[in-house]
């Protein structure tokens, strides 16, 4: 008896030998196994448009945060609505949007911030309508169907174009699509108008010979902004002010480069070249803090949605900035 439980006593103690030599062989194998799981992971959200796109293309932010042993990860979103929804399920920890966005997402109970903006953009999005339409004037719309994403910086230019043009936001029909769906529905007549963004906007006007009705100049700023869940911001100031410095100097370098910036453009969103050169040149490059101006600019906006109801309930506007006392 004595020989088998012996026998069996080596047989463990072998399987103990080979086991901490397989961890051992791993450690030595993969030198950085240990780093790696410490390692965290920056998430962020982003569209076919804007700085964070040639910030991904570059990759210097990956570059600077590897000295915080930080990975980035990438994930790119159809429109803003949604990425904000990945911000507030916690999908994702930072992301830029235009300036509807995040007053929906905020009245929708999001617990996100603005840290930062780009200048004001009022070419970079439009209302459009296919080559051969007889429509000419936004206050042609009347009675027609529109095409646009539910919440999105577009909606507050459709808004605010018809008004100056004196019609009533129910006047029109309006479609919520999203981008690819409401170009489907444009090209074959589905819809009178479409209001939409660069780079799609550009691309509809060079690729099927979309024709501006309007744009946002003299109507609406059109802001882009970068936010990112408060839980994040208030955990990781460094971080998020590395985030800013690295989009200043790709906006800096970007305002100078714009061969350059279309194409890494084109390389990251698969569109032609004509297209986002065009969308590159109307861009307003120099990502700023959050100003008390830019703050009161984004309340009239969700003033508006609010008496239209369009949102479930008034906000403050100021409430999603890290410095608000919760």
């Amino acid at each position: 008896m004595s020989n088998a439980n012996d026998k069996r006593q080596a047989k463990r103690r072998t399987l103990g030998y080979l086991s901490a030599a397989a961890v051992g062989a791993l450690s030595i194998g993969l030198p950085n196994f240990v780093g790696a799981q410490n390692k965290t992971v920056l998430r962020i959200g982003y569209q076919k448009y804007g700085t964070l796109v040639i910030l991904k293309g570059r990759g210097s932010l990956e570059k600077r945060l590897a000295a915080e042993n930080i990975e980035v990860k990438w994930t790119e979103f159809p429109a803003g609505p949604v990425l904000l929804e990945g911000l507030n399920v916690g999908s994702i920890d930072f992301g830029t949007v235009g300036e509807a966005p995040p007053i929906f997402a905020q009245a929708a109970g999001a617990d996100l911030v603005y840290v930062g903006n780009e200048p004001p953009s009022p070419t970079s999005e439009a209302i459009i309508v296919p080559k051969g339409s007889t429509l000419k004037t936004v206050a042609d719309l009347k009675g027609k169907k529109v095409a646009l994403n539910k919440g999105s910086n577009v909606h507050y230019l459709l808004v605010k174009a018809l008004e100056k043009a004196g019609l009533d936001y129910k006047d029109i029909e309006t479609i919520f699509l999203a981008p690819a769906d409401a170009r489907a529905a444009f090209e074959r007549g589905s819809v009178d108008a479409w209001a939409i963004w660069d780079p799609f906007l550009a691309a509809a006007e060079k690729q099927i010979g979309a024709r501006v009705l309007a744009d946002g100049t003299g109507i609406v700023a059109n802001h882009q902004f970068f936010l990112a869940s408060r839980t994040y911001a208030e955990k990781n100031p460094k971080i998020i002010s590395i985030l800013l410095d690295e989009l200043d100097q790709v906006d800096q370098w970007s305002s100078k480069n714009l061969k350059e910036v279309t194409n890494i453009l084109a390389a990251q969103t698969g569109l032609d070249q004509p297209s986002v050169e065009l969308a590159a040149k109307r861009y307003s490059y120099g990502v700023k803090p959050v100003t008390a101006e830019v703050i009161a600019e984004q309340q009239k906006i969700a003033d508006v949605f609010s008496n239209l109801k369009l949102i479930p309930k008034k906000i403050t506007v100021k409430d999603a900035l890290v410095s608000a006392k919760r």
